[in-house]
């Protein structure tokens, strides 16, 4: 067989196992779809340690839950910002500043992100670590890649999480938040392809660790049009970069002030 007609052939596949890879908005159909998904996967020459991993995921209703319940985007901003306990937030943000300064200045160098409002979505997303979720990653992505309500985004953040499996970044237990979110910062498996940053040194990216976490928020930042010294409050010029990080209006707001606050200015 010909080059051109083995293409033809694999082309044909790659599009009828992708065909067959129906969305649902149930669990009914999600493992017919995940022996479809798989073998789309298989095509697109993702290698069996990460197939193996995506068929051991399951449905999660949690995550579909979470998913549809994400009622707090909708409160004014000062309710929001009383609700996530941004007092709290500003308070031990600024003691975490002075007691990893020398962490905060490495990464303004590196990025040039000041400390606040890396403080502040490492606050609003775990409580500075404190909890990063128990939900398995894999699942999470696979059964919001397999609903229909956003399908294609979480079908590129699965391929992704796939990636890291190979990788070894992830594993088939790892555990994060309801969306597939991991590390101290929460991280979705395709910002960590390309954002993720060795924060301590070891040469590795893990994104449970504190330092790592940060230095790829930071890169995310960077990476979004962050420019060193300018403003980051809304009508700012960094303003944008945090309106990549989450597109609710309430948390990019929270965000600003809360890193204005801890930041001293």
């Amino acid at each position: 067989m010909d080059w051109v007609k083995a293409g033809c052939v694999a082309l044909v596949f790659m599009a009828g196992a992708a065909e067959a890879a129906k969305c649902g908005k149930t669990g009914g159909g999600f493992e017919t779809w995940k022996k479809s998904f798989a073998a789309e996967a298989k095509a697109n020459g993702v290698k069996p340690k990460a197939i193996s991993a995506l068929m051991s995921t399951s449905y999660s209703n949690g995550t579909i839950r979470a998913d549809r319940g994400q009622h707090s985007f909708k409160l004014s901003l000062n309710a929001f910002m009383a609700k996530r306990g941004a007092a709290g937030i500003i308070a031990r943000g600024r003691s975490l500043k002075k007691a990893n300064a020398a962490l905060f200045a490495a990464l303004e160098r590196r990025y040039g992100v000041p400390p606040g409002p890396l403080l502040a979505i490492w606050g609003m997303e775990t409580g500075f670590g404190g909890f990063m979720g128990n939900q398995n990653t894999l699942s999470a992505v696979a059964t919001l890649a397999y609903d229909c309500r956003r399908t294609a985004f979480f079908t590129e953040q699965l391929y992704a999480a796939l990636k890291l499996v190979e990788r070894g970044t992830i594993s088939a237990s790892s555990k994060g938040a309801m969306h597939g979110e991991v590390g101290q910062t929460q991280f979705l498996p395709k910002n960590i392809l390309l954002f993720g940053a060795d924060g301590d040194g070891n040469g590795g990216v893990n994104l449970n660790s504190k330092a790592d976490a940060l230095a790829s928020t930071a890169k995310f930042l960077a990476g979004h049009g962050w420019s060193a010294g300018e403003g980051y409050q809304p009508g700012q010029g960094n303003f944008g970069a945090i309106q990549g990080w989450n597109s609710a209006t309430v948390y990019q707001k929270a965000i600003a002030i809360m890193g204005k606050k801890i930041d001293g200015n």
